[in-house]
């Protein structure tokens, strides 16, 4: 299995009726092109300690170029794809165990049911790849955040950047040392801004 990211779409529903997606769990692909871009735009920053990103790269990335980056940030690849495997067969099995205990089914729906999840192996692995790498591109954003000493964050609003800071929100509060990070909206030069806070001891100075 070669490192391949494309979009899927939402996370599946299965059932004996068909499959049907959770709009509320949306394909993480949709994310690594906003990690990458704050990725990269962190490490061209001027070695001046400035923490302000007023403004990203702006670049589309195409699928080679974000599998490209993924295997210059992410030291271990096989066990990337590994723990994407794992991961779907530990998914799969649950589901198949929840139908095989389910005493209201018939025979036929119960057949529909499994054939169903077996159906949709190959998204669910897709699906939980896209995550896997996007957890490899927010865990190198925050340990260059750490390195660095970074207090806080300012970017551009849209283009799904504020998901991604709200993503790193959650890993820096369960890292090592843990941060009391959060996010919030400033304005400077008459413009709005998200900002991520990291809540280091020296004074803001925005």
């Amino acid at each position: 299995m070669a490192l391949q990211v494309k979009y899927v779409g939402a996370k599946p529903r299965v059932s004996q009726h068909g499959v049907t997606f959770d709009s509320t769990k949306p394909d993480s692909y949709l994310l690594l092109a906003p990690a990458l871009e704050l990725l990269e735009t962190l490490e061209s920053r001027p070695d001046s300690g400035e923490a302000r990103i007023h403004t990203l790269h702006d670049k589309a990335y195409t699928p080679r170029e974000i599998e490209e980056a993924l295997h210059r940030y992410c030291e271990d690849i096989d066990a990337l794809l590994a723990s994407a495997r794992e991961k779907t067969d530990a998914l799969i099995a649950e589901y198949r165990d929840k139908v095989a205990q389910n005493g209201n089914l018939t025979a036929d729906e119960r057949t529909a049911w499994l054939g169903n999840i077996d159906i949709m192996r190959d998204y669910y692995l897709q699906y939980i790849l896209n995550e896997e790498a996007y957890r490899c591109l927010l865990e190198k954003i925050a340990a260059l955040l750490h390195r660095e000493r970074i207090r806080y964050l300012l970017f551009p609003l849209g283009r799904n950047l504020g998901l991604v800071a709200d993503d790193l929100v959650r890993l820096l509060t369960d890292s090592k040392p843990p941060y009391d990070a959060m996010i919030r909206i400033v304005e400077r030069d008459d413009e709005r801004f998200g900002m991520l806070d990291l809540n280091r001891p020296e004074p803001l100075d925005i």
